[in-house]
């Protein structure tokens, strides 16, 4: 019989591919605990696609709100992810409030409402992939301040990427993750994205916010001498960030048309982020 531990190592090979690979360089004491928590993370991604509508899926959270709170004991116990998350928060300690957080966090997606600045995204970004990060590298050794900072700034660059990557995804949906306020300052058309329709305005928006995700993984690389080399293994995703920017950057970058890098592509830039970890935020 599958155990909970294979059976959310079976879900995040499926789910979050980049992550599952990143977590075959962990120490393998820790891998059962990765996969439990990149698991329950996918688990609440995907809330929106399994719900397809704000009610579903906003009882699907309340539900995992509840699993946080100790109040579904027996259903937990059923439920592979929520018995694997459980075991990996009491064996290492891993805090419930950021879990919880990230599942406040993702109730946004669920509607379709814009992100509306630079600082909301700021704070999504903290307290969804930024806190995977970040609980990642507690259950590999620990942080330092130094290393929360890096964390905190690699995790908002991780997230702008994605919404770069997921733009034709999200507008078909008539959900808008890049800020209105960089919208609207070079003057976009927001029905136009929905419709998926490119623009020099939107080209614009979209060129200074992969300047932005870089400035954050600029600042994320200044504190790399102070992290330890227990915890690279939690950050080697953010080592695809860079690439995908930079395929953006090309003259036929087609925004509604972008598609991510095959996997083999991605597999060797981890594989090469592993062994030389100045490589995960350049």
């Amino acid at each position: 019989m599958q155990s909970n531990f294979e059976h959310c190592a079976a879900l995040v090979r499926e789910a979050d591919p980049d992550r599952f690979l990143a977590s075959l360089f962990a120490p393998e004491a820790e891998r059962a605990a990765l996969c439990a928590l990149y698991a329950f993370n996918a688990e609440i991604c995907r809330v929106r696609e399994v719900a397809r509508e704000p009610m579903p899926g906003e009882i699907r959270l309340q539900w995992w709100r509840e699993v946080l709170a100790g109040e579904r004991s027996g259903e937990e116990r059923a439920h592979p992810v929520a018995a694997a998350l459980r075991t990996a928060v009491e064996q290492y300690g891993i805090a419930i409030d950021p879990l919880a957080d990230l599942v406040e966090a993702h109730a946004f997606d669920l509607y379709e409402q814009p992100m509306v600045s630079m600082t909301d995204l700021e704070i999504y970004a903290e307290r969804t992939d930024g806190a995977v990060l970040a609980l990642a590298a507690d259950i590999l050794g620990g942080r330092s301040i130094a290393v929360s900072a890096a964390i905190r700034n690699a995790g908002i660059a991780y997230v702008v990427a994605g919404f770069l990557r997921n733009l034709a995804r999200d507008a078909s949906r008539r959900q808008l993750f890049v800020p209105l306020d960089i919208l609207t300052r070079h003057g976009a058309d927001v029905e136009s994205i929905f419709a998926g329709l490119t623009s020099k305005e939107l080209r614009a928006a979209l060129a200074e916010l992969r300047l932005y995700a870089r400035s954050r993984l600029a600042a994320a690389q200044q504190n790399i001498s102070s992290m330890p080399d227990a915890i690279l293994p939690a950050l080697l995703p953010v080592a695809l960030v860079q690439p995908a920017l930079a395929r953006m950057d090309k003259n036929d970058y087609e925004p509604f048309k972008f598609a991510a890098a095959p996997r083999w592509r991605r597999q060797w830039r981890l594989w090469r982020a592993a062994r030389s970890p100045a490589r995960i935020f350049g």
